[in-house]
């Protein structure tokens, strides 16, 4: 797909399609200027070459082969000629591929485009599915040479049918060839040719001294694979089971990651405190069940209830932590084996999304650095694809984006030329660092101050975007030719695509090639589900899937940049390592923030989840996934299973009885048909469909042979009615159908945004991100891990991605408040962990942590029962528990040692900061009694009883100073629970000194442990104090007020109690009226 295109608007729905051209670009190439032969592989024009002569691929029968699929059929293909089996002699100007100084031997074949085969037959019977006019699209059907060979047709040892015995020709046609093996048009004649034992015997294998040899080299490797597997005591390179699939010879050979488990001296003290707090926490629990308060039973009841609610919460937490690791990567190795000096690079492409929504709120400079960050990366430029997601059809949006693309071709190489870490230029030119450390060219400072005002020139062109687009015109946006723009009703718009960079247009100032860059907004209509990320994530699915698809997906938020230029390439060490990426469906890197305070007020870093509990989880089956910076195998995201463990063959004896040798005989015989079975069916499933004459055909055919391939039906309903999508789906490594014109790319494209394409089809429920939650995040990992994909927690030593934090506490408990919100919907739905896939390959710890995931927000009722305790039992004088004697101070002495000691050992084994480790239990308190109390009502209402609130944020000014956002002040709902808790434990406080102070000394022991539960109360909520009063003490009106009025509440109802009257229980005595005197 062309970066010339233009903007494609459309419908599916409507039939509907435009092209808006911007000023000065050029009109598509008509047909008429095209000339010369048409490629018989890609349906191309073949070209000229240097001299202006047609391009000739092969000498001997100048088979009609195109340049590009020339040089792809010697570097990745057969390197023979489809039609004379001669091998492709390397022409001026090509590099050379291993095999050309043996011009006379031809190199052994994988069938390694056996997906791509089955995708292409799908597309020719599918590609025009009842809607007509599709366009350039070749209504040809492709069948096999009815030519009688020696397999029968089938597949032996992986050995393409054109290079059996028989060979028949080809004879040209009308219609274009989807990839060099003998098809032809039915109406002409098949003539085989007689076999050459120069070209064909060769290639076929059987009896030449090539066979034997490879024979003898194959037997070599796996003797040398038995001695590495004993040298390292026949244990698997990896827990999952997935063992070395060569030998280990060489540095390129070598693994590309590895587990570095915790020192036992850390983990184990840390083991062994967790077991002696389950201990004494069952002689704890023992102790204040059987000894209750009598005089304050109520206030007993509530303790014990909210304390066993707490250890349960507790276990769900600590123990998915039990078995944490880190992980070390080797960049070096991945050079080494995929990307050979002399060789295109064998690193699999990648697509990048980006989602945005309200350019006022995601301002178009920070999305602009997050996507120049994008294509600056440090990867092959032809293998990263960069799809932006424009979910409020924004033209503000739709011009940053244009500019940015053009900045790009400025920015991108001045990063490559000067190897530029920090790739999103606003933050490195803020960096206060010696920009000059490592820098040896002269010119490096030259250019990086032009580099800089060009960078500003930038930054005004967007800010005068963004001032333009404040007033929005009457009759709507306009574009440069005059054209309305598509998107000027946010709530009903069409489909819009434009391509910014690619193959062509896509060159930067050195004439490099840069990444592709795509402008992607679903189409919107009224009375349709839009499903608000996760339906625009599921839309960039489908579009990246039909142009590119990759094999591999990366989603970063759009205030989330590249950090770590070679970020991706710690996400291919894992993915791309034959040892351990089969099974693995996504690798989660951790967020890390920019702009925070030094002091982390808010604990916005995360630092005790990302560092401790994912750390843990990846001991298990790794991470959860949390929204952004992470990458995915886009397989996994289909739906499917998790691939098979292979487990070693089991040993017999001969000891056994007869009877029991039958049971055995007869269980190995099913297991055997069972095998079989399975092997014949993935046989079928690899097998190219090349005889299907049409789709439909081709399924009768298959489900003749018992078949697993889907019908036509499934498919549909399980991916929608798009061909070029479903053939997608089926291409395990990626690839794109080379069969399909440009034209009919961005008609599918086009197709598979639109608002109605996932109806009656399996999108958000078992294919792509789920749907039900608004923390779509945790349910679509955890769907997966319910597949049996594991997943993996990479911390490069530089963080790989950086993104921007809520500041101000208004800002930061909604954002806490939407999480918990999530976790509420996953807990009210089928998806729940307590109940939902069972029998299926989650492990035990891992449904332990989702089950923490989504229970956690209902620990705020407890919490805020247990946090009104303290102030309770100041003012009415009692308590929780009743006088302590030895044992029971010993077991309370000891649960809070162990609590203590838990923590310290979890900071010891995971490198965090105490002031870290603090601000988190800080903010737990905070959160626990305010975002998550109003997210498990709020959810409630929700689910039951259909009644979606919404907590509205009125913002206040702040200051233009660093961190001014800090100290800015939104008033919001969320306040009044924290704020109403910290007044009422004040006023405890007072009153309980007070009342100590009236009763004399004997009073004051009791009091000490009331006082020390108050102080730790309000200890956990100083941070919300400061964050109400400001910079400077300067409270806002409304918490003066809300004070004012809260205070005289309580002091109303101290004067109703009357605590500092002498409280006696003997008999009540009256005054005599006699004078005694």
């Amino acid at each position: 797909m062309e970066a010339s295109a233009g903007l494609v608007a459309g419908s599916h729905n409507r039939n509907e399609l435009v092209v808006i051209r911007q000023e000065g670009e050029p009109g598509p190439k008509p047909l008429e200027q095209l000339s010369g032969q048409i490629c018989q592989i890609c349906g191309d024009d073949v070209g000229l070459t240097a001299d202006g002569e047609l391009f000739v691929a092969c000498n001997e029968c100048a088979f009609p082969i195109c340049r590009t699929c020339y040089e792809y059929e010697r570097r990745e293909g057969g390197q023979v000629c489809p039609q004379c089996k001669t091998r492709f002699k390397r022409l001026k100007g090509f590099a050379r591929v291993p095999g050309d100084q043996e011009e006379d031997d031809i190199d052994d074949l994988e069938n390694e485009f056996i997906g791509q085969f089955l995708a292409e037959s799908m597309l020719q019977g599918q590609m025009s599915y009842g809607r007509g006019g599709d366009v350039e699209f070749p209504q040809v059907v492709h069948t096999m040479p009815q030519v009688p060979l020696l397999t029968n047709g089938e597949m032996v040892d992986d050995i393409p049918p054109e290079q059996h015995a028989l060979v028949p020709s080809f004879m040209g046609g009308g219609g274009k060839r989807i990839h060099p093996l003998p098809f032809s048009d039915p109406s002409l004649p098949v003539q085989p040719r007689s076999m050459d034992p120069s070209r064909d015997l060769a290639a076929y294998g059987y009896g030449s001294v090539a066979w034997k040899e490879r024979m003898e080299n194959w037997k070599q490797k796996q003797e040398k694979l038995q001695m590495s597997r004993n040298v390292n005591g026949g244990k698997d390179w990896d827990d999952d089971g997935d063992g070395p699939d060569l030998p280990l010879m060489d540095e390129a050979r070598q693994p590309l990651s590895r587990k570095l488990p915790i020192p036992s001296s850390q983990i184990n003290p840390y083991r062994m405190i967790i077991i002696i707090r389950l201990i004494v926490l069952g002689f704890f629990f023992h102790y204040r069940i059987t000894h209750p308060v009598p005089d304050a039973f109520a206030l007993w009841l509530v303790s014990v209830i909210c304390e066993i609610w707490f250890a349960v919460s507790w276990i769900l937490d600590q123990f998915p932590k039990w078995l944490p690791i880190e992980r070390e990567t080797y960049l070096d190795r991945l050079s080494l084996r995929y990307e050979k000096e002399g060789q295109p690079s064998q690193l699999d492409p990648i697509d990048i999304f980006v989602s945005t929504v309200d350019p006022m709120k995601e301002p178009p400079l920070v999305t602009a650095n997050t996507v120049l960050s994008i294509l600056a990366v440090d990867y092959p430029v032809d293998k990263v694809s960069c799809y932006v997601s424009d979910d409020g059809a924004a033209m503000l949006t739709f011009e940053a984006l244009s500019e940015t693309s053009e900045f790009a071709k400025k920015w991108v190489p001045f990063c490559k030329k000067f190897n530029i870490e920090l790739r999103a230029p606003e933050w490195y030119f803020q960096q206060k660092i010696d920009y000059l450390k490592d820098k040896v060219l002269p010119s490096f400072v030259k250019e990086r101050r032009a580099m800089k005002r060009e960078y500003e020139v930038f930054k005004i062109r967007i800010n005068a975007l963004v001032a333009k687009a404040q007033k929005v015109p009457e009759e709507g946006w306009t574009m440069q030719d005059g054209t309305p723009w598509p998107g000027n009703n946010v709530r009903d718009h069409p489909g819009m695509i434009q391509v910014f960079l690619g193959q062509s247009g896509g060159l930067d100032m050195d004439g490099n090639e840069l990444p592709r860059l795509v402008y992607v907004s679903r189409e919107k209509r009224p009375g349709f589900n839009h499903h608000k990320k996760a339906g625009a994530m599921n839309a960039l699915v489908r579009v990246s899937a039909v142009l590119t698809n990759s094999p591999y997906l990366l989603n970063l938020d759009c205030d989330h940049y590249f950090n770590n230029s070679k970020a991706i390439r710690e996400a291919m060490c894992f993915m791309m390592d034959p040892l351990v990426g089969k099974r693995v469906c996504y690798v989660q890197f951790p967020q890390r923030f920019d702009g925070i305070d030094r002091h982390d007020r808010y604990a916005n870093r995360n630092i005790v989840f990302f560092d401790i509990n994912m750390k843990g989880l990846d001991g298990i089956q790794g991470p959860i996934y949390v929204g952004t910076g992470c990458v995915f195998r886009r397989q996994s995201l289909y739906g499917c299973d998790a691939p098979k463990l292979k487990k070693p063959p089991t040993r017999t004896c001969n000891c056994l009885p007869k009877w029991c040798c039958c049971c055995c005989c007869c269980s190995g015989r099913s297991k055997k048909k069972k095998n079989a079975k399975t092997k014949q069916e993935k046989k079928v499933r690899t097998s190219p469909a090349f005889s299907l004459e049409g789709l439909e055909n081709g399924i009768k055919e298959i489900e003749g042979k018992k078949s697993v391939i889907m019908s036509e039906q499934k498919l549909e309903k399980k991916f929608g009615q798009s061909p070029v999508f479903v053939a997608s789906t089926l291409l395990e490594n990626g690839g794109t159908l080379k069969s399909a014109s440009p034209a009919s790319l961005l008609k599918e494209a086009i197709h598979v945004i639109s608002c109605g394409y996932e109806d009656k089809t399996e999108w958000g429920k078992e294919v792509g991100w789920i749907y039900g939650s608004v923390t779509e995040d945790i349910l679509t990992g955890f769907k997966m891990h319910c597949h049996g994909w594991r997943s993996i927690y990479c911390i490069p030593d530089r963080p790989a991605f950086k993104g921007s934090a809520p500041l101000n506490l208004s800002d930061r408990l909604h954002q806490v408040l939407r999480w918990a919100l999530g976790s509420v919907e996953i807990f009210l739905s089928r998806h729940c962990p307590l109940w939902y896939g069972y029998g299926g390959g989650l492990k035990g710890l891992e449904r332990f942590s989702y089950i923490n995931a989504t229970v956690y927000p209902f620990t705020s009722i407890p919490l805020l029962a247990y946090c009104s305790l303290p102030a309770v039992c100041l003012l009415t004088g009692k308590f929780i528990t009743p006088e302590l004697n030895t044992v029971a101070s010993l077991w309370f002495i000891s649960l809070f040692i162990c609590i203590f000691a838990t923590s310290i050992l979890e900071m010891r084994w995971s490198g965090i900061g105490i002031d870290d480790w603090w601000r988190n239990e800080q903010f737990w308190v905070i959160g626990g009694i305010s975002s998550h109390l109003f997210a498990v009502f709020q959810g409630l209402l929700k689910v039951l009883a259909g009644i979606d609130t919404n907590f509205t944020v009125t913002s206040k000014a702040g200051d233009d100073e660093k961190f001014s956002e800090l100290y800015t002040f939104k008033w919001t709902t969320l306040l009044i629970p924290p704020t109403t808790l910290l007044i009422i434990n004040l006023i405890g406080v007072v009153a309980g000194v007070s009342n100590a102070i009236n009763n004399g000394y004997e009073s004051w022991g009791p009091l000490f442990g009331k006082l020390f539960f108050s102080f730790w109360v309000i200890v956990h909520l100083y941070p919300f104090l400061k964050g109400l009063v400001g910079r400077q003490n300067r409270t806002p009106t409304i918490i003066i007020v809300w004070s004012i009025l809260l205070a005289s509440i309580f002091s109303l109802l101290w004067v109703r109690i009357d605590p500092f009257l002498p409280k006696s229980d003997g008999p009540v005595l009256e005054e005599c009226g006699l004078d005694c005197n």
